[in-house]
């Protein structure tokens, strides 16, 4: 039985030629540039969310443990 989902080096060729088909060889430098620009906010704002987490933990008191008696 064939794993379904699995993308293997054929099918990456395959894709890149419909987006070279359906695109042109003029447009993939744009999308690229904006593909690049979009991974890089995605990375800044995780940056920022993990920043701002840590800034919490620190903030936050930390509590002893109480013992029940």
């Amino acid at each position: 039985m064939q794993m379904l989902g699995v993308i293997g080096g054929p099918e990456i060729i395959v894709i890149l030629l419909i987006v070279l088909v359906l695109f042109g060889g003029k447009k993939i430098p744009e999308l690229m540039k904006g593909l690049g620009k979009g991974v890089k906010e995605y990375k800044k704002a995780m940056n920022g969310v993990e920043e701002e987490m840590n800034g919490v933990a620190e903030e936050m008191p930390e509590q002893e443990p109480q013992a029940d008696a």
